[in-house]
């Protein structure tokens, strides 16, 4: 049989919160986290939103020196201070012992900020010649007096996972995933199985990524995946709403305590709900295209009742991927009915709280499955902010613009990354 796996600590760096009391109640004020960016100038960029993290968070509000994080990654700042609260919040350091090497980490976070000047830098030393051509020479020669090989190490997406070990003194597997928009539910899903398995008794699990900086606003600038209705930043994201036109990029972390169940409840931890149901598939379609069937995303969602041993009436709740891509969002809808039935799909509240949070592409998921788990604990449904304008091929409960109660025992979040990567999680009361 495999071993019950409970969540027993959260926490959590987003723009719209950084604890999970204050995202939660901002999410059912139906507050947004939207604004100008602020990080570089993008007044000459088609987007020129985010949703940041406030400006005035630091690790001091966990208890780190800035000082000895000033030279890391972005995301990972944003990782410590979430998996401090959450180690914090399950009291695990405070309870029984834990064998250092059957407690591991797992998350699904992204690559390191770029060193978008010194970049630049670098290309103008190797075009300063009449010709304009590029001289790798002079390229390499001004990138080996500018390039801080510190710096550079944080870039790899692995950082944040190697720190969170080191902090908690975590000697188990330590693994790091990165499947785009899916990556940190994956993370938690693969992190489910490694207790579920016997290897492990402890996980934490969860994701980061900010790339809202020159590089990765403008690769999806390219990709056309971003909104651009600079004029109404808290109004630009709109899944499923008729003139939605993107999503916003957000940045941020989100972790969680995974703990095999009977040793949570013999140490009298706190339990904000099982995972029941983990559903992974690829559309082996096309990179930056959902599968305009949804097959992915159907049979992803039905893996994840057949490992939860649910039926498609027992979701009471469905936190959606529902970035506010015109394609994503359709094809999404579609998926939920192909899954659950048209009839059930129309009965299940389902909102998409990326409304509120902007897209934290690897640390998403992971954000998003916390806020299953208030949803759970208050029984409480957020909303999707911004929908004003009913969509034929999006004609579900959305949840529109005003947080509601709900009777939920049982809950799915859905991650669906570039690439065709789709994760579903089903957690449940305990």
């Amino acid at each position: 049989m495999k071993r019950r796996v409970v969540v027993t600590g959260i926490g959590c760096i987003t723009p719209l919160g950084t604890s999970v009391a204050e995202l939660w109640s901002n999410l059912q004020a139906s507050k947004s986290g939207v604004g100008r960016t602020t990080l570089f100038d993008a007044s000459n960029f088609p987007t020129q939103i985010a949703a940041e993290v406030p400006p005035d968070w630091s690790v001091a509000s966990v208890g780190e020196d800035p000082a000895e994080w000033a030279s890391r990654g972005r995301h990972t700042r944003f990782s410590v201070g979430a998996a401090k609260q959450a180690v914090g919040d399950a009291g695990l350091l405070d309870g029984p012992e834990i064998d250092p090497e059957r407690f591991g980490v797992y998350l699904g976070a992204g690559e390191g900020q770029q060193d978008f000047h010194a970049f630049s830098q670098m290309m103008i030393a190797a075009l300063n010649n009449e010709q304009g051509e590029l001289n790798l020479a002079e390229f390499m020669k001004e990138g080996l007096r500018r390039l801080d090989p510190l710096v550079e190490l944080e870039q790899e997406p692995n950082m944040p996972a190697g720190y969170m070990a080191t902090l908690f003194n975590a000697q188990g597997p330590n693994v790091n995933c990165l499947t785009a928009c899916a990556a940190s539910s994956q993370a938690i899903g693969e992190a489910t199985e490694f207790i579920r398995g016997g290897e492990v008794d402890v996980m934490l699990s969860g994701g980061a990524h900010s790339m809202i900086h020159p590089f990765g606003v403008t690769g999806f600038n390219l990709l056309t995946a971003l909104s651009e209705r600079n004029d109404e930043p808290e109004k630009a994201s709109r899944p499923f709403d008729k003139d939605r036109d993107g999503f916003i990029l957000g940045e941020g972390a989100s972790m969680l305590v995974l703990e095999e169940y009977e040793r949570a409840k013999k140490r009298g931890a706190s339990i904000y709900g099982e995972i029941v149901g983990y559903g992974t598939t690829a559309d082996a379609f096309r990179i930056t295209d959902t599968h305009p069937e949804g097959r992915g995303a159907t049979t992803c969602i039905q893996m994840a009742l057949a490992d939860a041993g649910k039926n498609p009436e027992d979701i009471d709740y469905i936190n959606a991927h529902g970035t506010s891509t015109q394609v994503n969002d359709k094809v999404e809808t579609l998926a939920i009915k192909q899954a659950l039935g048209e009839a059930v799909a129309r009965q299940v509240p389902i909102s998409s709280t990326k409304s509120m949070t902007g897209h934290l592409i690897a640390a998403a998921g992971a954000t998003e499955l916390i806020i299953c788990l208030m949803v759970l604990r208050d029984q409480v449904a957020p909303p999707t902010i911004n929908y004003e304008t009913p969509d034929p091929n999006c004609d579900l409960d959305y949840v529109p613009n005003t947080a509601r109660d709900a009777s939920c025992r049982t809950v799915l979040s859905n991650s669906f990354g570039f690439g065709g990567q789709n994760i579903s999680l089903i957690v449940t009361k305990c």
